[in-house]
């Protein structure tokens, strides 16, 4: 089985990404509802709800975990992959949703050999909204330029708009939202027109379409969950020994109030999504 987890319901759009490019894989996703959201808490508490989370993942059968949340693949990842999964799990693998995008916006491999002062491509800027912490942790602007460093990475904070979308605010409302940060992002922006935008949040894909809106015609919005099926797809074809055949197609766990989540899921999943109580 393979395990997906999130803070709350933005990482069901990477899940149903995943299940459409694997069929007949079975996986188990994690919503850690009860400490939602995550882009306001502190680096020590994401990370520490971070493994907590993927623990239970691994309770529950799971040998590989995907991190289909952009904060705790900002914050927690590499101290989780470097440090926790040598001396607890050796044998099982943890992934993010920030590699695929670096490796989409450079066009480098994440495990290439980067030479030092190597040559730099045309100047052109990324756009990339996200929460407080993500954009706090320089993790996409740090990856992006040890690879491309020809490429101006701005970054646009959006506090509110994870929570915004989580509880299904009116339509309005987050198109004022959305509209309030893309403007300040453009006056940001030195060259004027992004040449990409990354939505580095996985509830964000949800409203794709009032980004889109709101900024200059022609900006490709970048897709982070068909991204990150692929790469995943790609992963399990270079180890297949995380390939593994399972059980019930999804199953879906909350550390909150399972009934509640249930209601709200439909739209994140694109599909019925009955939650179960997860119990530590």
């Amino acid at each position: 089985m393979i395990g997906v987890f999130d803070s709350g319901h933005g990482g069901l759009t990477v899940l149903r990404a995943l299940v459409d490019a694997l069929p007949g894989r079975s996986f188990v996703y994690l919503g850690d509802h009860a400490h939602a959201p995550y882009g306001n808490r502190t680096p020590e508490e994401i990370y520490g709800l971070t493994v907590a989370a993927v623990e239970r993942l691994f309770a529950q059968g799971c040998r590989l975990v995907v991190l289909a949340c952009n904060t705790a693949s900002a914050l927690a990842l590499r101290r989780l992959q470097q440090t926790w999964l040598p001396c607890h799990h050796p044998d099982r693998r943890v992934l993010g949703v920030l590699v695929p995008m670096v490796e989409a916006i450079t066009g480098v491999p994440w495990m290439a050999d980067i030479p030092a002062g190597r040559h730099a491509g045309e100047p052109r800027s990324v756009a990339i909204f996200a929460t407080r912490r993500t954009v706090q942790s320089q993790a996409y602007p740090r990856e992006i330029g040890k690879r491309a460093p020809e490429v101006e990475v701005v970054q646009q904070a959006c506090p509110d708009l994870a929570r915004l979308i989580e509880e299904d605010a009116p339509e309005a409302e987050i198109r004022r939202a959305v509209r309030r940060y893309t403007a300040s992002l453009m006056d940001k922006l030195e060259h004027g027109t992004p040449s990409a935008v990354m939505l580095g949040c996985t509830h964000y894909p949800l409203v794709a379409g009032e980004f889109a809106a709101a900024l200059p015609a022609g900006v490709d919005v970048l897709d982070q969950p068909a991204l990150c099926a692929r790469s995943l797809v790609h992963y399990l074809a270079r180890h297949p020994e995380f390939d593994d055949d399972g059980g019930a197609p999804v199953t879906f766990l909350t550390t909150g109030d399972a009934a509640k989540v249930t209601r709200l899921a439909t739209r994140f999943f694109g599909r019925p999504a009955p939650f179960a109580r997860s119990i530590p």
